[in-house]
């Protein structure tokens, strides 16, 4: 069954589960056995490395009369400049992503007269969406091209105002949309604050069986979703509703998985322009390399509301080994109940908060990958991520932290990892990513009693 089970559906790609600090949280007093979020505290509390000297490239233009904003064509994970998610979306006007959020969760359902079939995710309707948080970056002008032009010669460094009335520097996705459920396909917005415009990547996404991880089919498809949405919205200028840029990112841009795409629907692929047999190699994602700026003239009353989604994502499902790996064979079957709670509310003020946790005890049985046969002994998993965004009129902040841990110290093929990211309007910034394997794991796990330093693991960029 394990072994059907591996060959006939998917591969979890990249970890237990989606990658997930602005608070520090006190660690209080250690013990001699610390529960996972005790040791999750203790590596929230250490400070983060700054980045707001990091600038990505390359940067490009786009612009409505004397209105521009220079930005990065991609989404990233953290400060690197290594490109995640292609900017495909870019929103002027009335732009403010709680506006844009808004606009999009006033509409129904009913698209057929777009042409939209009457199915999810094509029926369904827009809700805060539950997605790892992202990086951007953009700068804009307030005044004149020529202004703008100097700003952007100025050095690379903080979100700040200046004399130009003009912000610039790294965004995060404190507002994130989806239409369809998270449980099967579905569209999925993220939304980037950059002055008085926001850049926005759409794609089309589905939930992996038996994980809680999903997977980009499309970019093109999303793009062009959202653009009709807004088009029956009626809030696009009718002087100029849309201007396409032109090609700002790769094109293709990323791939499916062969044993991923094969799963997949015959009607689906044939919705993204993919194949429609089946494949060997990983399929690229298609997309013209374009985003398409749209113009808001109008926009809809904000509602005042607390948005609650809470729901079990069963794990049944071999992935490969997510860290602390041997090579390309090491899989393991992971089985076990995650927990997932998401909060998003907007004020009388205006202001826009989200919260997102997850949390499970898992199994995770070392396993040959061709034939689904254990090859070692269960290791208990243990999965903690935490999410925190916030959006007002005069800042933003977007941040989260990921916790993931195998068996105890001293067990064959146990080991931590831990990410945390964090993006505000003030500049502040900080990525780290460290990992504790074999002797380092079981070193971190005495200090931690003993309450001495932890090891010195470098943090990733």
């Amino acid at each position: 069954m394990r072994g059907i089970k591996l060959l006939t559906i998917v591969l979890a790609l990249l970890g237990l589960l989606v990658a997930g600090c602005e608070k520090s949280i006190d660690p209080g007093t250690k013990t001699t056995v610390e529960t996972p979020d005790d040791e999750m505290a203790n590596l929230l509390s250490a400070p983060l490395p700054d980045a707001r000297g990091l600038a990505p490239s390359p940067l490009v233009t786009a612009q409505i009369g004397q209105d521009a904003v220079q930005f990065w064509p991609y989404t990233g994970t953290n400060f690197t400049g290594e490109p995640q998610d292609p900017i495909n979306l870019i929103f002027f006007g009335q732009a403010d992503p709680r506006d844009i959020r808004a606009a999009l969760l006033s509409l129904s359902g009913d698209r057929t007269a777009l042409g939209f079939p009457a199915e999810a995710p094509f029926n369904s309707t827009w809700d805060d969406a539950i997605g790892d948080m992202q990086t951007a970056y953009g700068a804009t002008n307030g005044a004149s091209l020529e202004q703008f032009t100097a700003l952007s010669a100025t050095p690379a460094g903080g979100n700040r105002p200046d004399r130009f009335c003009a912000s610039r520097g790294w965004s995060g996705s404190a507002i994130q949309l989806a239409c369809g459920p998270y449980e099967g396909m579905r569209f999925h917005l993220r939304l980037f604050k950059v002055g008085s415009w926001t850049l926005g990547n759409a794609h089309l996404d589905v939930l992996i069986p038996g994980t809680t991880d999903h997977q980009v089919v499309s970019w093109e498809v999303a793009e062009q979703f959202v653009i009709a949405d807004f088009m029956r919205s009626g809030l696009l200028d009718p002087t100029m509703p849309m201007i396409p840029t032109g090609q700002i990112n790769a094109s293709p841009f990323r791939t499916i998985p062969a044993i991923i795409y094969n799963g997949m629907l015959v009607e689906l692929r044939g919705l993204i322009g993919g194949p429609l047999g089946n494949v060997t190699e990983d399929v690229p994602i298609g997309t013209d390399g374009h985003a398409m700026i749209l113009n808001l003239a109008n926009k809809v009353p904000r509602v005042v509301e607390v948005r609650t989604q809470d729901f079990v994502i069963n794990f049944n499902q071999a992935i490969p080994k997510p860290f602390c790996s041997s090579g390309p064979a090491d899989y393991l079957y992971v089985t076990g109940p995650v927990h997932l709670v998401q909060t998003a509310r907007l004020s009388r003020s205006g202001n826009y908060e989200v919260t997102f946790s997850a949390s499970g005890e898992l199994s995770a049985t070392p396993i040959d990958p061709t034939t689904g046969q254990p090859t070692g002994e269960v290791l208990k998993a243990s999965v903690r991520e935490r999410h925190d965004g916030m959006l007002n009129s005069r800042s933003f902040s977007a941040s989260s932290s990921k916790y993931q841990k195998l068996g105890k110290p001293g067990q064959a093929g146990s080991g931590r990892n831990f990410t945390c990211l964090m993006v505000n309007s003030s500049g502040i910034n900080g990525y780290t990513n460290s990992v504790w394997c074999g002797s380092d794991f079981e070193k971190l796990a005495t200090d931690q009693v003993t309450g001495a330093d932890t090891p010195d693991v470098a943090p990733r960029y």
